[in-house]
């Protein structure tokens, strides 16, 4: 058996085309259009193609992109000021801190001090707070990318077993809320760094999702044969050759589908973050009445 490909860069193709004729349509009846601020510190390399790529994104959707590059030397104080400008610039509906973010500058303290309704990434407490409760106003875009990958490829999640290897607030977290929520409806074990024998975990999964950073941590031994395999990493190898989290060569011989890397989850995550761009924009034209 090999496993079905999960391509997640022919279906965010289709849902950039239908997000750019969803932007179409509201600029049209509102005469406004959406935008979306990316906030870059640092000359990180996989950074600056990361943001690169959402910027085209979201220009190629008829957004309008709101760039704002600052040196590494950056300080944390100024970058609040900048994302504060930002919170309270009508023409900027969503707001984009690329992370990871210089060592000096607390993380955390930035996520926090992006506006609530301009929270795109959907990282922030509010955001999370409101997933947590189960009444979510912008999810996460990787998690949102990988419910959608999913379900736009026919594959049962309602009753299904999912095993996310990982716990981060960008991904494991909000993923195994989106999992729970009523209508999605999986029954959700979060494995992490002091999971004792994760494998044995993973072999009862009807679905496995690896969010951890490491390449080819998931090896088939590890898999129910038959059960969905999503790879969220991106590991670079001395050679320059992108890879996931999972031992994709073993283990599709396995799993009955399986996500590529690349071309699988990182094109979704751009898509939904266009998606809730949106979102936000029609949140907050529908605020100022």
């Amino acid at each position: 058996m090999t496993a079905r490909l999960l391509d997640g860069k022919a279906l965010a193709a289709i849902l950039q085309a239908e997000s750019a004729a969803g932007v179409a349509e509201f600029t049209r009846k509102t005469g406004v259009k959406p935008g979306l601020a990316t906030v870059l510190v640092g000359e990180n390399p996989a950074s600056q193609t990361y943001v690169r790529n959402k910027r085209k994104a979201c220009e190629k959707a008829g957004m309008t992109s709101h760039v704002l590059d600052l040196p590494a030397s950056t300080s944390q104080a100024e970058l609040l000021a900048r994302i504060e400008r930002l919170n309270h610039d009508p023409a900027v509906h969503g707001i984009l801190v690329q992370v990871p973010l210089p060592s000096h500058i607390s993380e955390s303290a930035v996520v926090d001090a992006v506006a609530p309704l301009k929270d795109v990434d959907g990282f922030g407490p509010v955001s999370l707070g409101l997933l947590t409760a189960g009444r979510p106003r912008y999810r996460a875009c990787t998690p949102l990318g990988i419910l959608n990958l999913l379900q736009r490829n026919d594959v049962p999640v309602a009753g299904r077993h999912v095993v996310i290897v990982g716990r981060s607030n960008i991904v494991g977290k909000p993923l195994a809320l989106l999992f729970l929520l009523k209508g999605t409806d999986a029954t959700v074990t979060v494995c992490h760094s002091r999971t004792p024998d994760v494998g044995a975990v993973t072999r009862t999964a009807d679905i496995v999702v690896v969010a951890i950073g490491q390449t080819h941590y998931l090896k088939a031994d590890m898999v129910r044969p038959g059960a969905v395999v999503v790879d969220v990493g991106t590991n670079r190898l001395p050679d320059g050759k992108l890879v996931g989290d999972v031992d994709f060569d073993s283990v599709k011989h396995v799993a009955s589908a399986i996500t590529p890397v690349p071309g699988g989850v990182g094109p979704m995550t751009i898509t939904m973050l266009l998606h809730n761009t949106l979102e936000a924009a029609k949140l907050q034209t529908a605020a100022r009445g």
